[in-house]
């Protein structure tokens, strides 16, 4: 396992493949070398300006060479980056900044208003924008431009934090999971051990960047290993069909969400998907009727993965040389431990449902500030993922629901995503996800909502009907609310917590605030 920090694993890198391009975009290519000079350029013009090794960076971009040169920048100051979610409002953006005590704030010009909106009040001791200096930032090229010592480094790969991830704060504030260099490193290399990584890949990154998946699988493994990434900045699947003809891109990442919208393209757009070898999905349970669908239609194996930010994040995935299990997030790569635990922390039996832990060189650090929330989040070496799941005779780990997300109708579990599988398997149905409502009879009641396909027909007792007929009766939805879209996140997850604050609302219920 590397055990030098991130830095030093990309010098070395470029060293050897200076003159190889590592990021391909539609204005141009960056090689290693231009990536390298360029990241010690921002270095040192942080470290002149009093940015100290430990100090946190706040980036607010969407993916492109300038996301890549920042990030890597920060690391090569000694700094640590923390990547914000572009969909965040202003006051969300302050509460992660003021959180993390960011001494730096780097943004795109897209974001002036909401960088401004979210600086406000804040001990900023430098803020940059992409391009061109305004009243409040100094220019990232004039940055670049002016040259300077790039900093030595002397960090401790284990303990030295190189991002904080904040997560989406689905059980209130969000938290900061702090990932060392060690962490990212061991990450990246069983990301690439387990994919078969060469130099000659080309990832296709239309995944937001300051996600962790997107991070360490499309951005940081690819540069780690001398192969390239081709970044888009938003998900249209015609253009994501075309930059991936143009620059042959090998492998695409994606989210459940992602793979039905793209089974709408015509025949012209799945043809430029030629060069693709492999795709991963993670971020949510893979419907198998769309998986099927998929690879049917474009001919490209599907590899279903799993992992939390807090492990850097890639924990599983389906083997691509091997048996693929179709609704399995797969095997551990290699270097993490995985097993399931019941609420005493002892291991059940392979077939028994238990929450999925884990354990490896992966694993954060902790959360930023919250030492209580980091013992909660263990049971000794393991951490806890929440998720609920189970273990096969071949090792494979399955994803049953998320532990908070169970519904018990009249003192039955009833898991979501059984009934979410059998709904997308109605012709009519693009999306569905499936939530608990208190109930005084039941306890609680299963509520589906779904989107329809384009020019498609159905409502809610025909879809019930559906599922009487394919379910158990405790596992019926009492309710299916049919809505145009169903709530996204950035990275395209659908957000079920604001499909429960539909009945919150009804009920009466204050929805509460990031606020103290």
């Amino acid at each position: 396992m590397p055990t030098t920090h991130l830095p030093g694993l990309f010098r070395s890198v470029a060293a050897t493949a200076g003159n190889t391009a590592c990021i391909l975009e539609e204005a141009g290519a960056l090689t290693f070398a231009q990536l390298d000079r360029r990241s010690d350029a921002i270095a040192a013009a942080l470290a002149a300006r009093d940015v100290r090794p430990g100090d946190r960076v706040g980036l607010l971009c969407p993916n492109g060479a300038d996301f890549v040169v920042v990030y890597l920048g920060v690391l090569k100051a000694g700094a640590t980056v923390v990547p914000l979610n572009l969909l965040l409002n202003p006051r969300e953006m302050a509460f992660i900044l003021a959180d993390c005590g960011a001494r730096a704030l780097v943004h795109h010009p897209a974001f002036d208003a909401v960088a401004a909106d979210a600086a406000e009040g804040l001990d900023l001791r430098l803020r940059v924008r992409v391009g061109i200096a305004d009243a409040h930032a100094l220019s990232l090229t004039d940055l670049i431009d002016e040259g300077g010592e790039t900093p030595r480094l002397s960090l401790d790969p284990q303990e030295a934090v190189a991002a904080i991830l904040y997560t989406s704060g689905t059980t209130g504030r969000p938290k900061g999971a702090m990932l060392t260099h060690a962490n990212l490193a061991a990450n990246t290399s069983s990301v690439a051990e387990a994919l078969g990584f060469t130099p000659a890949e080309r990832v296709l990154v239309v995944l937001p960047m300051f996600h962790a998946f997107a991070a360490t699988v499309g951005m940081l493994t690819p540069l780690l290993q001398g192969a390239a990434l081709v970044p888009v900045a938003r998900f249209e699947p015609k253009l994501v069909s075309r930059v991936i003809a143009d620059h042959g891109a090998t492998l695409f990442l994606g989210v459940p969400s992602m793979y039905g919208v793209l089974l709408r393209l015509d025949a012209a757009a799945v043809d430029q998907w030629a060069s693709i070898r492999l795709c991963v999905s993670g971020g949510a349970a893979m419907p198998a009727a769309v998986m099927e669908a998929f690879e049917a239609r474009f001919g490209v194996p599907v590899l279903e993965g799993d992992g939390p930010t807090e492990c850097s994040p890639v924990t599983c995935v389906n083997p691509p040389d091997g048996a693929r299990k179709p609704g399995s997030v797969g095997l551990p790569v290699p270097r993490v431990e995985m097993c399931i635990l019941d609420a005493q922390g002892r291991q059940v039996p392979d077939g028994t449902p238990g929450e999925v832990c884990v354990r490896g060189p992966s694993v954060m650090k902790g959360y930023f500030n919250l030492p209580e929330a980091t013992r909660d989040a263990f049971f000794g070496e393991w951490f806890r993922t929440g998720d609920l799941g189970m273990r096969d005779a071949d090792g494979y780990f399955y994803l049953v629901d998320r532990i908070k997300d169970l519904i018990i109708v009249n003192g039955m579990n009833v898991y979501p995503r059984v009934i979410e599988e059998v709904l997308y398997t109605h012709p009519a149905v693009a999306e569905v996800a499936v939530v608990g409502n208190p109930d005084p009879r039941h306890g609680e009641i299963p509520v589906a909502h779904v989107a329809l396909k384009p020019d498609a027909s159905a409502d809610a007792a025909e879809l019930r009907d559906w599922c009487r007929e394919r379910l158990g009766r405790h596992e019926i939805p009492r309710r299916v609310e049919i809505h145009p879209v169903l709530p996204k996140n950035a990275a395209g997850k659908i957000l079920k917590r604001e499909l429960r604050t539909v009945g919150e609302r009804e009920r009466g219920i204050t929805i509460g605030s990031l606020d103290p």
